[in-house]
């Protein structure tokens, strides 16, 4: 008995180094997070459905960990979002959440200078690898899906489920010119080409990238001109909720051309259950956003290295879609 105690005093001791030098039992934790402060880049803009599913996660974390939350967005332009972090650092808050569009080489300068000045950086949605090579042990993650992979199992993906022969044409619509973000829109283009299908690929502009709505007669025009399309992929989560809008404005009926994208939220859902987009990839942004904000909290507190967690969440179509939309639109998937 006496040997038992023993361990268990000596168990007690180290909890309480752990918390900070004082013994605390559930119940009287106080929230991980505070007295700290987090700035967020949602990446999109405010109200579009993506950025929300996000915010929506990192809020719900922030309000978890007690934590001071400053929500920024960058209306997905690279250039915005270095903006936003060279203003957060003047703030000097405990850390950053960044999307990684504008690529490794662009952040560089500015994450090295917020680590130097003891804050934290880690990203979500879109990779920053050398950067996060640099920093993992600092606290530098990574949330989100690998771009690569997920196109090329998309692509694979699509190609199980519809019988495309050598020859077929598929229209991809994607953002190829960014350094990481790209790599889900290359990865695609490869296995379709592997495959042998005849592929058009339009990259998706500014204004486009900024506002979906705009995409309507891109695609319309598009389609007109190459009637014996068979395929639409659109590597763009607010592009792929306007799908039902923008093939009923092209004069298509549901299941006329096999349309399919990625990232799911409350106007994809509804494409689904109409039936004109019959599978979208899923990267569960909820899950980025509450995970982003506790990777910062925990290294932070406890100096845990940097995560590194794969949010790919599978496929969404008619099969499964009666489950996951009232999640979809409760801004949670």
């Amino acid at each position: 008995m006496l040997q038992k105690n023993m361990w268990q005093s000596i168990g007690m001791a180290v909890v309480g180094v752990l918390l900070g030098g004082s013994l605390a039992f559930a119940g009287e934790l106080d929230p991980s997070g505070k007295g700290m402060s987090v700035w967020f880049d949602a990446g999109g803009a405010p109200g579009e459905a993506y950025a929300t599913i996000v915010v929506n996660g990192a809020k719900q974390a922030a309000a978890d960990l007690g934590v001071d939350l400053t929500v920024v967005y960058s209306d997905w332009n690279a250039e915005k979002m270095l903006e936003n972090f060279k203003n957060g650092l003047a703030a000097k808050p405990t850390g950053f959440v960044v999307m990684g569009h504008p690529g490794d080489e662009a952040y560089a300068p500015l994450i090295d200078e917020a680590f130097a000045d003891g804050m934290i950086v880690t990203a979500v949605d879109t990779e920053l690898p050398k950067l996060q090579a640099k920093y993992q042990s600092r606290g530098f993650g990574y949330i989100g899906p690998d771009g690569w992979k997920q196109g090329e199992d998309m692509a694979k993906e699509i190609l199980r489920r519809k019988d495309f022969q050598p020859g077929d044409r598929a229209f991809v619509w994607g953002l190829k010119r960014l350094e990481s973000r790209g790599r889900r829109a290359r990865a695609m283009l490869e296995v379709f080409e592997q495959a042998g299908l005849t592929v058009d690929y339009l990259e998706i502009s500014d204004e486009i990238n900024k506002d979906a709505a705009l995409g309507a007669p891109v695609l319309a025009a598009y389609l007109g001109s190459n009637p014996d399309c068979k395929l639409v992929v659109v590597d763009h989560g607010a592009l792929t909720g306007q799908m039902e809008n923008f093939l009923q404005g092209a004069g298509l009926k549901p299941g006329e051309i096999y349309a399919t994208g990625f990232s799911l939220n409350p106007a994809t859902a509804a494409s689904i259950e109409s039936g004109y987009l019959n599978l979208v990839s899923e990267a569960q942004p909820y899950l980025m956003g509450y995970l982003g904000v506790l990777q910062i909290v925990q290294t932070a507190k406890y100096g845990f290295g940097g995560l590194v967690v794969d949010t790919g969440g599978g496929y969404v179509s008619n099969e499964n879609i009666h489950a996951i939309a009232p999640l979809a639109k409760a801004g949670i998937r």
